[in-house]
């Protein structure tokens, strides 16, 4: 018997794992690698541009899979994450997936706001056709609705949904 579309949708044994963390601390300035961020409530991450923010776009999240894909498109043998000015990378779980979910990140606990598209920066930082080779790997925005610690290494599944 198949499951329906619904359940599959609904369905996401995987586990992520954090593996990089930047914050921006001010518009177009250089990513700034941490190790650990706090994520707030109505703040979102320590130490980042968006931080004060209650926006939809207070962290956002590549995966850390794509970035060779991006590479690849670029004729590049690799780029780095700070590259694409994302707050967290994560390997190992699709982070579109992660649809209308809400998730834990660390001891922080994220929703889902929508897709991370490129800006016209990628070009400044990739080239010609820099952001052509973003658009569809651009990651995924969130909100903080439980705040936490998020450390490199950590576990990302998704979580039952949570009132903030």
């Amino acid at each position: 018997m198949t499951d329906s579309v619904k359940t599959l949708l609904e369905t996401l044994p995987q586990q992520g794992m954090v593996d990089w963390i930047g914050v921006r601390p001010a518009r177009r300035a250089a990513i700034v690698p941490v190790n650990e961020v706090k994520a707030q409530i109505r703040s979102g991450l320590t130490g980042d541009r968006y931080a004060g923010r209650s926006g939809k776009r207070q962290v956002t999240l590549i995966q850390t899979e794509h970035l060779a894909v991006i590479a690849s498109l670029l004729g590049q043998k690799m780029i780095l994450p700070e590259q694409l000015r994302r707050n967290i990378s994560v390997s190992g779980l699709n982070l579109l997936a992660l649809k209308d979910k809400t998730f834990r990140v660390g001891d922080a606990v994220l929703e889902y706001t929508g897709l991370c598209h490129p800006c016209s920066f990628m070009e400044t930082t990739f080239g010609a056709g820099g952001y052509n080779a973003v658009r569809g790997h651009g990651g995924i925005t969130a909100r903080v609705i439980q705040p936490g610690i998020i450390r490199v290494g950590d576990p990302v599944t998704a979580a039952p949904l949570c009132s903030p």
